[in-house]
């Protein structure tokens, strides 16, 4: 097994980040086997297992980058297959507002650098430059079901936190896949497959500022409510 698998359950959920800048340093396609192992333990409903990663690097990510940034630069509409809802408000949109502030502020882009922040949008299309791509995609049949989605984030979840036990960083977004028919073609994904996800990954470069950022999470006196106990 490689990275560090006596790290405790703990840890990993306590000091796992989203990484945003990485080594340029290739990762063994055996790690991110072990790694897939362990996220498909994740909970599925009924056991359907819905499913599946196309993982992706060298010259077909890099055609997916290109293909990205280009088509976003000319104006081209997103084509997000998996639907995205509503624009966040209140104080969802505070907590979306929230972290921008904590990320930009790490990079030292000001409000006005209207170069530095698209620079920073474009990172995402190109997938954060990480070394490798992981498109979270899960079988079209199961489209409408409200649990296939829901054990596609389970197994999401699952994947980043086994990366981060492996030493590796990942960052979940949706920009890589805005341009879904660049994906499709480069990543060689078959049409009974809905694109719901894509999953930066790559050895995290610790010098890389917005990769110190901790996002803060509210408290679980706000979150939860326990009925019944005394």
């Amino acid at each position: 097994m490689s990275g560090n698998p006596d790290m405790a359950y703990d840890e990993v959920v306590m000091g796992r980040r989203s990484i945003r800048g990485y080594l340029d340093k290739p990762v063994p396609q055996a790690v991110i086997e072990e790694v897939l192992t362990l996220a498909m333990r994740s909970p599925t409903s009924m056991n359907t297992q819905p499913w599946h990663f196309h993982v992706i690097t060298g010259e077909p990510l890099d055609r997916i980058r290109k293909g990205n940034t280009e088509r976003i630069l000319a104006g081209e509409p997103d084509s997000r297959e998996f639907r995205r809802g509503e624009p966040f408000a209140g104080v969802h949109r505070e907590r979306q507002i929230g972290v921008a502030k904590q990320l930009f502020g790490a990079m030292g882009i000001e409000r006005d650098d209207k170069e530095k922040r698209q620079d920073w949008v474009l990172r995402g299309f190109r997938q954060f430059d990480a070394p490798v791509c992981v498109i979270v995609t899960y079988d079209r049949e199961l489209s409408g079901s409200d649990d296939t989605p829901f054990d596609c984030g389970a197994v999401t979840t699952a994947l980043v936190n086994a990366a981060w036990s492996r030493g590796l960083g990942c960052v979940i977004n949706s920009q890589g896949i805005m341009q879904s028919p660049v994906v499709r073609e480069h990543a060689g994904i078959p049409d009974d497959q809905v694109i719901m996800k894509a999953v930066a990954m790559g050895w995290p470069d610790e010098s890389f500022p917005a990769n110190a950022v901790v996002s803060e999470r509210k408290p679980v006196a706000e979150a939860a409510r326990f009925v019944g106990f005394e």
